[in-house]
């Protein structure tokens, strides 16, 4: 028999919100299981519940107290997230995102590389090549984290973060990796950039990408970037939709 599923810590947030906890680190499996429950309140919806936002190892949910008592709503969700998850695998999105590396657009190639003891060449072919999930959406719009970054190119954070990093941006920090959407400070090492728009407001759907989706990046030239970013400023989608 399968061990039950450790019960989440249901957490107040407000009057009006819980915060279900399922661990206090970044942890894929907890990812798992907050991406678990999101699809079943999506599936199995609970009267009340008016919006829901994963994160890595939580899943804040917004409610109305005058249709749902926060004890009963603690119970459904607490049911919800110890029941067999639904397998999504065959809903799984996978796209490919093209990424330009170093240069003016990966300032920070080189001395991540340098810091790694790897050629900046082994430093994109490896990051390049793994097989990453969005873990949650968050900081601001469209920025997409990324679970599955190979440990051995996990770097800390620039102890001094820039004021300032260009839309687009791919980078790693600490065990992370992710895709910046807008313009905007970051401490992140950025490896490259990608002229994806992962939020877009006068396109449809505004968000590309969803926490569960599956990612591949694919190393393209300066040229190749300037043609797709033109494509994507005019609303073209850019990043490839393919097949499991």
């Amino acid at each position: 028999m399968t061990a039950p599923l450790a019960p989440p810590r249901i957490l107040l947030s407000g009057d009006t919100a819980v915060t279900v906890e399922f661990g206090r680190t970044i942890d894929m499996a907890a990812n798992q299981r907050v991406l678990a429950l999101d699809r079943a309140l999506s599936a199995q919806p609970i009267a009340g519940v008016r919006e829901t936002v994963p994160t890595y190892r939580s899943l804040l949910v917004h409610y109305d107290p005058e249709l749902i008592a926060f004890d009963e709503l603690s119970a459904k969700l607490t049911a919800l997230a110890q029941a067999p998850p639904i397998t999504a695998a065959n809903d799984t999105r996978h796209w490919r995102i093209p990424v330009c590396y170093g240069g003016e657009h990966g300032i920070d190639l080189e001395p991540a590389a340098q810091k790694l003891g790897l050629a900046a060449d082994e430093l994109i072919r490896r990051h390049a090549a793994g097989h990453y999930q969005v873990a949650m959406i968050g900081f601001t719009p469209g920025w997409s984290y990324l679970s599955g970054l190979d440990p051995a190119l996990a770097l800390p954070r620039h102890q001094n973060p820039r004021l300032a990093t260009p839309a687009g941006a791919v980078s790693i920090g600490g065990v992370q990796a992710g895709i910046q959407c807008l313009a905007g400070p970051s401490g992140w090492h950025l490896l490259g950039r990608t002229p994806v728009r992962t939020y877009q407001l006068q396109r449809t759907p505004v968000f590309l990408l969803e926490p569960g989706d599956a990612i591949h990046f694919v190393p393209i030239d300066a040229k190749q970037f300037d043609e797709l970013d033109r494509a994507a400023a005019a609303g073209e989608q850019v990043a490839e939709r393919i097949k499991p």
